[in-house]
């Protein structure tokens, strides 16, 4: 019989895969790897993006991907660490395709491969 990850493991599996996937620590890697996990799972949270995307400052690519025309909404979501501590962590979610390019490196079809 196998075992069925919890959700949150589940959600684990998937970013750690693109952070394989996607290596290095630039910032359009890191872009691209916070614009992955919202297509791929409909949002990250900055805990995600720092933890299993390897994001040292989420909020930044995130700004950076609206400055590139993304529309992305952010909402507000109780997360326990791994020290079992309850924090707030923003979550952020594609609303729809960018309004302007402002990087050349960064798109979505790119971000599905």
């Amino acid at each position: 019989m196998s075992q069925q990850l919890d959700p949150a493991d589940q959600r684990a599996e998937v970013l750690s895969e693109i952070r394989r996937v996607m290596p290095g620590n630039d910032s359009a890697t890191q872009r691209n790897r916070m614009l992955r996990g919202m297509l791929r799972l409909g949002s990250v949270t900055t805990y995600e993006g720092s933890r299993l995307l390897d994001c040292y400052d989420p909020r930044a690519r995130i700004y950076e991907l609206r400055l590139a025309g993304y529309r992305i909404k952010t909402t507000m979501q109780a997360r326990l660490t791994e020290s079992g501590t309850l924090r707030y962590v923003g979550a952020y979610a594609l609303e729809g395709s960018p309004t302007y390019p402002l990087f050349d490196d960064l798109n979505s079809e790119n971000a599905l491969e």
